[in-house]
């Protein structure tokens, strides 16, 4: 019987339900590990399986829904998040691997109830459309203005080749970042 669990469910799973080691039932999922996340600059603590997503944490865990989940397999880009100031698809990243490191969403990026430049140009240009994809756009364009406060439209348009935006806003997107990169310098 042992040999068609292994087939059907996979031998580390089989292994940690015949109890063979304490290190296989850890690496079968089934244990959640606490965490620490620093999440717009508040350290947080959770307790994660180590199969859940940074995206999933941030959403279900934490409250933050800005960031949205598109594909679950880093296609759309829709859940584009900084770590440690780089933008990353964090459907494609453990909750794990971002502990004690610096996670900013969408929601850390205005200052209080002032937007950030890039938010208030995709409201101002109508940017924005069904908004879906939004947060993950906003997310690289603010990164890319950060690190080159004087990017071109050929700039934001690699910044942004790995979105997905089912709406076709691009023009507007173009347009936005670099009215915002105007107001900036």
């Amino acid at each position: 019987m042992a040999g068609v669990t292994t087939a059907l469910i996979g031998p580390g799973v089989a292994r940690a339900q015949t109890g063979t080691s304490d290190r296989e039932t850890t690496l079968s999922g089934a244990e959640s590990l606490s965490i620490s996340l620093n999440v717009n600059g508040t350290t947080r603590e959770l307790q994660v399986e180590p199969r859940t997503t940074l995206a999933d944490a941030l959403r279900d865990l934490l409250g933050l829904h800005g960031t949205k989940i598109g594909c679950d397999r880093g296609a759309c880009s829709a859940c584009t998040v900084w770590l440690d100031g780089a933008p990353v698809c964090s459907c494609m990243l453990l909750a794990v691997d971002a502990a004690d490191r610096r996670v900013t969403t969408i929601e850390g990026l205005a200052d209080g109830a002032n937007l950030h430049p890039v938010q208030a140009a995709f409201s101002e240009y109508d940017a924005v459309q069904c908004g879906y994809c939004t947060p993950g756009l906003v997310m690289s364009c603010a990164a890319l203005l950060r690190d080159q406060p004087s990017a071109t439209a050929a700039d934001i348009r690699k910044a942004i080749s790995g979105h997905l935006c089912r709406c076709g806003t691009y023009p507007h997107v173009i347009a936005a970042t670099l009215a915002a990169a105007k107001g900036r310098s």
